[in-house]
């Protein structure tokens, strides 16, 4: 019996990561091997780089909070403590947002805590 190769499949499957290197610099973009190495670990980067871009963003966020708390006479650790004991349910999105765009209504809701 004759060997069967699924010749569509595996053409499919090479155009597909030809396609995601296009626009790599030397081999990386027109030779196979190359272009398969470099697309896996781009894919790998990708991965780790989504997880990273939270942390990034979270860190962002707790040092605008420290900044307006700061302005406030708070350190974020004590401005933090108190808003959860209050009762108020900001996260650090939206409370790093209100100290760099809206510094008036962040001063409300450190007045609010402080009480």
């Amino acid at each position: 019996m004759p060997r069967s190769v699924n010749h569509v499949a595996s053409r499919a499957k090479r155009k597909g990561i030809m396609k995601m290197a296009k626009g790599y610099f030397g081999r990386r973009k027109n030779v196979w091997t190359v272009a398969k190495n470099a697309v896996e670990k781009g894919m790998l980067y990708a991965y780790e780089g989504r997880k990273q871009k939270k942390r990034n963003f979270r860190s962002l966020w707790i040092m605008r909070i420290n900044a307006g708390a700061r302005l406030h006479g708070m350190s974020y650790s004590q401005f933090m403590g108190a808003v959860n004991k209050s009762g108020i349910e900001l996260n650090r999105k939206v409370l790093a947002d209100l100290a760099m765009n809206n510094p008036e209504a962040f001063k409300a809701v450190v007045d609010a805590v402080k009480k």
